[in-house]
């Protein structure tokens, strides 16, 4: 086939030549279109427009003229809105009602079985005066002029110690014995006046640590011991530096009137007993030391150690060589125990007033039991006697719950203290103290009419 021709195409070019460009742009077959009214765009070669040879002008711009002062346009003057005086009222929305709800059904009582008792619902205590908490004191402290002595309580104290002095006096005598001729009456003389070691303070905070199981009371402790404290000996006209307030570490609500000089009070009751109460607690303590109950107590104690000693020496001895006997034959143990009981009667015999040992405990409980009345009644006259009634009946309460925890525990039966228990013990009951008190406030009240 043969290519066809068209018009003003260039010739044909030799192989291998260069490709030859036209000179012209190539022209459509037609023609370039026509429009109407419109000239068509110069092509390269053309002559270009000729614009004129000078701007233009244009007329210079003035700009705008402000005044100097710009006054501020005027508003007319508007009256604030009027609101009504009186808020509107919404009618008051009713809470539903519910039915008041059903109590639960009652359980018909428990009958116990035969032999067992329920234990006893604790007792309520009365509605009390409330309003004896202490004061603030802000003027003068006037001292006593009788700080401390010795009461009846305290002399009988002493006099009862008597048996227990003299059998410690034995003791120290069978043990100066063994001494040479100056050294065994140095030994009793020395004994005999070591007793002034219980008015001696440093020997007192010994005594207070090692024997009554005491602490020095913290910072923070003493932050709420000693304002109530200083309230107390204000009311008693005793200078509170007399006294060492000290701390048991016992969970029980109680207070101890340790030698001439120390006061202590347990942890349990200083975090739980409001300030009128604890207030009470701590001037029971000292009725005990203005009366003389403290230091002739732990004198009393300090002459008896001797004897005490000697004795549960003697029974530690008596219970090995029982011991020891019963192991070769039951003749053996007989005969020990004979010799342990002729060897303490032949020395209550050989000093008669050894046999009053046997029944001075039971006298020097009676004396304590009167000590408490009284230290009881001192706290009274202070100001406590309410605030000491309402100490007594959570007395009350703690003893109903171990009487009732006891009782569980054997059976359902009631578990009350004996009658030697009684007499041997240095406390009065509860219910004495409640009595006691309440008489004194009485008589108090009738008095003041």
């Amino acid at each position: 086939m043969t290519e066809p021709t068209y018009p003003d195409a260039p010739p044909p070019q030799s192989p291998g030549a260069p490709p030859q460009h036209p000179t012209v742009p190539p022209q459509s077959p037609q023609g370039a279109p026509q429009y109407p009214g419109a000239t068509p765009p110069p092509y390269p070669g053309t002559t270009p427009p000729e614009y004129p040879a000078t701007a233009p002008q244009y007329p210079t711009a003035t700009p705008p003229q402000y005044p100097t002062t710009a006054v501020p346009p005027q508003y007319p003057a508007s009256a604030p809105p009027q609101y009504p005086a009186t808020s509107p009222q919404y009618p008051t929305a009713t809470p539903p009602q519910y039915p008041a709800p059903t109590p639960p059904p009652q359980q018909p009582p428990r009958v116990p079985a035969r032999g067992f008792a329920p234990p006893p619902a604790p007792p309520q205590p009365p509605v009390l005066d409330r309003t004896v908490d202490i004061d603030p004191h802000t003027g003068r402290i006037h001292l006593a002029a009788r700080q401390r002595g010795a009461d009846a309580t305290a002399i009988g104290q002493l006099v009862f110690q008597l048996p227990h002095f003299l059998c410690s006096l034995l003791v120290i005598g069978i043990i100066s014995m063994f001494l040479a001729a100056p050294f065994n009456y140095l030994l009793i003389g020395a004994w005999i006046a070591s007793g002034a070691l219980v008015f001696h303070r440093p020997t007192e905070k010994l005594l207070a640590r090692y024997l009554f199981r005491m602490r020095p009371a913290l910072h923070s402790e003493l932050t709420r011991l000693e304002p109530i404290w200083h309230q107390v000996t204000a009311k008693a006209g005793v200078s509170p530096e007399t006294y060492d307030l000290w701390i048991e570490d016992h969970k029980a609500v109680n207070a101890t009137a340790a030698a001439g000089h120390i006061v202590g009070v347990t942890r349990y009751a200083l975090e739980t007993l409001p300030d009128a109460q604890l207030a009470a607690v701590l001037a029971h303590e000292l009725g005990h030391h203005r009366g003389g109950h403290a230091w002739a107590t732990l004198l009393g104690y300090w002459y008896s150690m001797p004897a005490r000693i000697a004795w549960a020496a003697f029974r530690i001895a008596a219970v090995i060589a029982f011991q020891i006997a019963s192991v070769f034959s039951l003749l053996g143990a007989l005969v020990v125990g004979l010799v342990s009981v002729v060897v303490v009667v032949a020395v209550a015999l050989s000093f008669p007033p050894l046999l009053l040992v046997l029944v001075t405990p039971y006298l020097l409980a009676a004396v304590g039991r009167r000590s408490e009345l009284r230290a009881d009644v001192q706290a009274a006259e202070l100001g406590f006697a309410d605030a000491m009634i309402e100490v007594f009946h959570g007395f009350l309460r703690d003893e109903e719950q171990a009487l009732a925890i006891a009782a569980r525990e054997n059976g359902g039966r009631a578990v009350r203290p004996g009658l030697g228990q009684r007499l041997l013990s240095s406390h009065p009951d509860t219910h004495t103290r409640i009595r006691r008190l309440e008489d004194w406030r009485a008589a108090a009240a009738a008095a003041a009419r």
